[in-house]
């Protein structure tokens, strides 16, 4: 069963917001076999440009969906990103089936109600191919560095070893510009 926090930022949560949005996204429940116990974290926001910002995270045993949307409509970015998650959870329904045929083992992890990989599918398939495979030894640097040498590179993250803790960290560029680092256990 789907659990949702809905939560507001410069925006108040009308009851036909928050039925809106468990409304539409209750209908991602059909790829399932059995109904999860999941939260569905949804972050709505009011930009000071009155564009709306509308995030949806469902952590799930398998998989996290995440997918975030940015409209003038705060129902038509709600729309949007549902279809967004749908497009997700196809692509790895996808996945997963095509490596269990590959190993001979069949377990079903969603409903078998949807349809066989469409053309849309596998075209998504395409783009999970990858193309190009680089390796690289990491050298020790603080996050500063790390960030100077992606712009330097002129990518949008970069992987290095961090000089104190010796673990292997990501530095990325936001989409607001920002710099964001993920750190490694």
């Amino acid at each position: 069963m789907l659990k949702y926090q809905i939560r507001g930022e410069n925006i108040q949560v009308t009851e036909a917001i928050r039925d809106h949005v468990e409304k539409k996204v209750s209908k991602l429940e059909r790829y399932f076999i059995e109904t999860p116990d999941a939260n569905v974290h949804v972050n709505l926001k009011v930009n000071p440009d009155k564009k709306s910002r509308v995030e949806i995270t469902i952590p799930l045993p398998q998989l996290v969906l995440r997918a975030e949307e940015v409209n003038d409509d705060m129902y038509a970015a709600i729309d949007l990103i549902v279809d967004k998650l749908e497009r997700q959870i196809r692509k790895h329904k996808t996945k997963v089936n095509r490596k269990f045929r590959e190993k001979g083992n069949i377990e079903q992890l969603f409903a078998t109600g949807v349809n066989g990989a469409s053309s849309e599918q596998a075209e998504e398939d395409d783009e999970l191919k990858i193309v190009r495979t680089k390796r690289f030894d990491l050298k020790p640097m603080d996050s500063e560095e790390a960030v100077l040498q992606m712009n330097m590179l002129g990518h949008n993250f970069f992987i290095f070893t961090d000089a104190e803790t010796n673990g292997t960290n990501i530095v990325y560029r936001r989409k607001d510009g920002k710099y964001g680092l993920i750190e490694t256990n």
